[in-house]
């Protein structure tokens, strides 16, 4: 291996071993809050946010940056600051992706922290410390969970899919009679790692997932055989100038190319 590729090797690992302390930490920090009723506000009069979700970013934050002080920061519950578009990696986080479900008491929560550059992801953790798991992947290295690796599965005579009715509904004729309907997922992170543990056959995104939501879980699922996809079929870029996103669709195989048929043809909103 040249000497460069070896370089950038040792660096995405030592990235990633950054990412799966931080994101272990912040999730035993999260765990502290979960079931204990805490105290809620709610952004913009729709999207509640927590005193567990403001701990967790303030520790995942203090770590990250004190490791990696030239890195970007890009997160849900801080502030934006564009100096980050100076930076040559950025972390992208969401210190509890599915809030609403970690209220109601759900386990399908989970902290999601990436490391971008250049749009992509180069490191991915989810942690879900309700269910147990963890999911990582790196570029090349496949994808895992709690260090077993994993896969898309095979496309069968049922498909399950995840996402809003409205553009379920717009699944071919040909197909509504395979489609089982997944129950709601509140944390989309979550939902894009049950496709790539094969849990999941396919999933709709509607329009407005922010980079925190989707960075490290679409880096998993590209690692373990699947793809998430905008309407012309082209992979979300992130830690841009827009940090947001029109519809996308996952999965894998034919059935991805049928799920971005219909995104492509939906208006969006």
């Amino acid at each position: 291996m040249p000497v460069l590729d070896q370089l950038a090797s040792r660096e995405a690992c030592e990235d990633l071993a950054l990412l799966r302390h931080a994101a272990r930490e912040a999730g035993a920090i999260a765990m502290r809050y979960f079931g204990n009723n805490p105290q809620v506000w709610m952004k913009g009069g729709t999207s509640p946010v927590s005193e567990a979700d403001h701990a967790a970013d303030a520790y995942l934050r203090e770590t990250l940056l004190k490791a990696r002080p030239h890195y970007g920061w890009l997160s849900e519950e801080t502030a934006d600051d564009h100096a980050r578009l100076l930076a040559r990696r950025t972390f992208v986080v969401d210190p509890i992706d599915g809030t609403r479900g970690f209220l109601d008491g759900l386990h399908s929560w989970c902290v999601s922290v990436a490391v971008v550059e250049d749009g992509r992801s180069l490191g991915g953790v989810l942690e879900c410390p309700a269910k147990h798991e963890t999911y990582w992947a790196l570029p090349g290295e496949g994808a895992f969970l709690n260090d077993k690796r994993i896969h898309v599965r095979a496309l069968g005579d049922t498909v399950d899919i995840g996402g809003p009715k409205p553009l379920v509904d717009r699944m071919p004729e040909a197909w509504q009679d395979r489609l089982r309907r997944a129950a709601y997922i509140p944390s989309l992170a979550y939902r894009l790692a049950m496709i790539a543990n094969g849990k999941l056959d396919a999933t709709f995104v509607k329009p407005s997932a922010h980079d925190w939501d989707i960075a490290a879980a679409d880096l998993i699922l590209a690692e373990a055989g699947g793809s998430l996809l905008d309407r012309g079929g082209k992979p979300p870029r992130y830690a841009g100038e827009v940090i947001n996103h029109g519809a996308l669709a996952a999965g894998s195989g034919e059935l991805l190319e049928v799920v971005v048929g219909v995104i492509a043809g939906a208006d969006e909103g």
